[in-house]
Formats: structure tokens, sequence, C-alpha cells
């Protein structure tokens, strides 16, 4: 498993995991694209908000591999901000590659694009 050195581990100030300390036994957990309701708490869209914006910040449009992401935190992106890099894609792999749709994070998530905002 690929481990992203620098990529923030959780949102600053918040209990919520931005990334995963070792490779679970029984393989990946699949991705699955979230839905993400109107009525989700404010600190939910925050840790949405920085985790897309760490993903922006250090892969910007290119393909990146999964490796030690957190899979739940991906899936709330995944489909949508978050896409698929290859074809097959394997959402069950820690090597599966992906890449932020900026056209789209930016339709979602303007203020992440703000050069003065930061989580």
């Amino acid at each position: 498993m690929v481990k992203h050195r620098g990529f923030p581990g959780r949102l600053p100030g918040t209990d919520f995991q931005f990334t995963i300390r070792r490779a679970a036994k029984e393989g990946a957990t699949k991705l699955v694209a979230r839905e993400r309701y109107a009525d989700r708490k404010p600190a939910d869209r925050r840790a949405d908000e920085g985790f897309l914006w760490a993903l922006k910040e250090h892969f910007g449009d290119e393909p990146f591999v999964r490796g030690n992401l957190d899979a739940g935190r991906l899936s709330w992106l995944f489909g949508r901000e978050v896409v698929p890099a290859e074809d097959p894609f394997d959402p069950q792999s820690y090597d599966a590659l992906l890449r932020v749709d900026l056209a789209r994070a930016q339709a979602s998530f303007p203020q992440i694009f703000d050069p003065d905002w930061a989580p």
C-alpha cells in the first residue's frame, strides 16, 4: 500500500480521518459513491471540503494511487469530484488509480479554489 507522504492525516482540530495507518488484512474497503444529502451536518461538509482541498493541493488533476487514503472519506466524493483514472477500475484495490475532476470540484466546492481558503 502506497503511503502518501505529506498528505494530512486528518482535518485539523477534528477526528475526521483522511488517511489510514496500515492495510487491512482482509483487503481494501470497497469505494462506493455515497449520496450527500442537503441536511448533512456542517462538520461533515467541512471534512469533505478539507479532504478535497488536500487532494487538489497534493495531486492537482494528475492520476494518483488510492494507497492509504481513507475509503470512507473518498466514498463521499467518489463518482463526482473524485473519479476513476483507469479502465477497468477495481474499487477494492489499494493500487487503484483515481483523479480529481477539477471542474466538478469547483462547481461543488468553489470556496476551496480561493487562494485565501484553508481548512
